[in-house]
C-alpha cells in the first residue's frame, strides 16, 4: 500500500518492519461536542485501519484524548464545573457519536492526565541533554538546538515566526520556543521537579505515542492543521531526545470547510456529529467524508450529504434484494450469476487498486457502485436467485467492511413482527383492501422500514 508522506512530499509504500503497522492519531480536545471536521479525519483513519486489516496486517491503533488544556479550563469555568468533570462528559459523548458512526474502537485511548509522569520523564531527558530551559512561566524547548526544526512544514524559521500564534513570554530565548511544562497553581495541576503546573500540548502526544508504540512507529496522523506547530514540535522534542526517526509516515487529512473557512469550534461554524447523525444517518456521513480524496478540502454542503444518502439507499436496496434472493432456489446455470460474478470481481480489483493508491476512496466508492447498480437492475427485472446472491455477497461485504458501511441491525423479534405485517399487507392487497394496506406501509415507514413491491413478492428493508 502507498500513502502520501507529508515529510517527503511523496507517495511512498507503507513498510512495517515486523508485519505490524503502528498508528498514532491525534484525537480531540474534549471541551465540546465533536463535529463533522473531526469525523472526517477519524473516519479516514478508520478506513485506513480497516483496509490494512483486510490486507492481513496486524494493526496497533492508538488515539489520544487531550483532557487538560486551557480551552477545557475556560469552558469548565463558564459552565461552573470542574475541568476533569467536563472532559469526562465529552469523552463519553465522543464514544456515543463515533460508535454510531461505526468507527472501530482504538486499541488504546490514552488521556493526557493519565500520563503526566511519562511527560516528566521526557522533559527531564530534554533538560539533561540541553534542549530545554526554564523561565518564570514554565519549561520550554529551544528550537535553535534542533538543526532540523521546520522539516515537516518545509518553511524557513522566519516564515514560521511570522505566521505562528506563539505563547507570549519575554524570557523565551526564541519566539517559537514552545512550552513543555507550564507553571500553574489552579486546577488541574501537578507537582513536578520544576514547579507545580500542567503539561504543554505537544509533549502529551510524544509521551503517549512512544509509551504505546515505541520510539519509532509507522504512521502518525491527524488533520492538516496539526502540521505546524503540533506535529513539527512533536518531531523536534521526540527526535532530539531519542536520536531516532519518530514516525516513518506522516498522514494528514484535509479540512472540512464552511463557505471556504475551516470548520472549527473557535469559529462557531460547526455541525455537531450528533445532529448530523439524526438528519443523515451514519452511512451517509461516512460516504460524504470519503467522497473527496482525503488530502483535499471538503466543503460542508447539504447537497453533498443528500447525494451520499442517495448512494447509500442504492447500496442498501441491493443488499436487501440479495438477502431475499438467498431464499430463492438457485439456478446453477444462471447467465446472470456469471455476469454478476464477472462484474463484482472486476470492481473488487479496481477497488483494491484504488485503496492501494494513496487511499483513493472516491474511486473505490465508484467501483463499489458498479455491482450495486447491476444488482438493483436485475432485481427490478426479478432475475435474482440464490446462486446470484452467493456469487456477489462476499466481495460486496469485503468492500463494505473496508468503507465501514453497515446496514441497520434488526433483531429476530423485530424481523418476525415486520414480516408478519408485510404478510398481512400482501393479503389486504390481494383482497383489494388498498387503504388498509397503505396504512400498514405508512406504519412501517414511520419505523424506518421501507417496502419494495415486485410482481409476486414484497421486499422490506430497515433504513440505516
Amino acid at each position: 500500500m502507498r500513502l502520501y508522506n507529508t515529510m517527503s512530499r511523496e507517495v511512498e509504500e507503507v513498510r512495517p518492519s515486523d508485519g505490524t503497522v503502528r498508528i498514532y492519531l491525534c484525537g480531540v480536545t474534549v471541551y465540546d461536542y465533536s463535529h463533522i471536521g473531526h469525523a472526517r479525519t477519524i473516519i479516514v483513519f478508520d478506513v485506513l485501519r480497516r483496509y490494512l486489516i483486510h490486507r492481513g496486517y496486524s494493526v496497533k491503533f492508538v488515539q489520544n484524548f487531550t483532557d487538560v488544556d486551557d480551552k477545557i479550563i475556560r469552558a469548565a469555568r463558564e459552565k461552573g464545573v470542574r475541568p476533569l468533570e467536563l472532559a469526562e462528559y465529552f469523552i463519553e459523548q465522543y464514544f456515543n457519536d463515533f460508535d454510531r458512526l461505526n468507527v472501530l474502537r482504538a486499541d488504546h485511548y490514552p488521556r493526557a492526565t493519565e500520563h503526566v509522569g511519562d511527560m516528566h520523564a521526557l522533559i527531564k531527558g530534554l533538560m539533561d541533554k540541553g534542549y530545554a530551559y526554564t523561565t518564570s512561566k514554565g519549561v520550554y524547548f529551544s528550537i535553535v538546538r534542533d538543526a532540523d526544526y521546520g522539516k515537516l512544514s518545509k518553511k524557513p524559521i522566519d516564515e514560521l515566526k511570522a505566521g505562528a500564534r506563539v505563547e507570549v513570554d519575554e524570557e523565551k530565548l526564541d519566539p517559537l520556543d514552545f512550552a513543555l511544562w507550564k507553571f500553574a497553581e489552579d486546577e488541574p495541576s501537578w507537582d513536578s521537579p520544576w514547579g507545580r503546573g500542567r503539561p504543554g500540548w505537544h509533549i502529551e502526544c510524544s509521551a503517549m505515542s512512544m509509551k504505546y508504540l515505541g520510539e519509532t512507529f509507522e504512521i502518525h496522523g491527524g488533520g492538516e492543521d496539526l502540521i505546524f506547530p503540533h506535529h513539527e514540535n512533536e518531531i523536534a522534542q521526540s527526535e532530539s531526545l531519542t536520536c531516532k526517526e519518530f514516525a516513518r509516515h506522516w498522514v494528514h487529512v484535509g479540512m472540512v470547510n464552511v463557505k471556504g473557512e475551516k470548520m472549527a469550534k473557535s469559529l462557531k461554524n460547526i455541525e455537531p456529529i450528533r445532529s448530523a447523525l439524526s438528519r443523515w444517518g451514519p452511512n451517509a456521513i461516512r460516504l460524504y467524508c470519503l467522497s473527496a480524496h482525503y488530502r483535499k478540502p471538503l466543503e460542508y454542503d447539504e447537497s453533498l450529504l443528500r447525494q451520499a444518502l442517495a448512494v447509500w439507499r442504492d447500496v442498501e436496496n441491493a443488499l436487501f434484494e440479495l438477502e431475499h434472493a438467498m431464499q430463492v432456489p438457485a439456478d446453477e446455470g444462471s447467465r446472470v450469476a456469471d455476469e454478476l460474478r464477472a462484474i463484482v470481481d472486476d470492481s473488487f480489483s479496481t477497488f483494491m487498486e484504488s485503496m492501494d493508491d494513496d487511499l483513493d476512496t472516491p474511486r473505490a466508492i465508484a467501483s463499489l457502485l458498479v455491482p450495486i447498480r447491476a444488482v438493483n437492475r436485475y432485481a427490478a427485472e426479478d432475475m435474482l436467485d440464490g446462486s446470484i446472491a452467493g456469487a456477489v455477497m462476499k466481495r460486496l461485504n469485503d468492500m463494505l467492511f473496508i468503507l465501514g458501511l453497515r446496514r441497520a441491525d434488526v433483531s429476530m423479534e423485530e424481523r418476525a413482527r415486520i414480516e408478519e405485517m408485510v404478510r398481512r399487507r400482501s393479503m389486504l392487497r390481494a383482497e383489494k383492501r388498498y387503504r388498509e394496506a397503505d396504512e400498514i406501509r405508512e406504519m412501517l415507514r414511520a419505523e424506518g422500514v421501507e417496502l419494495v413491491d415486485h410482481r409476486d413478492r414484497t421486499v422490506w428493508k430497515k433504513l440505516g
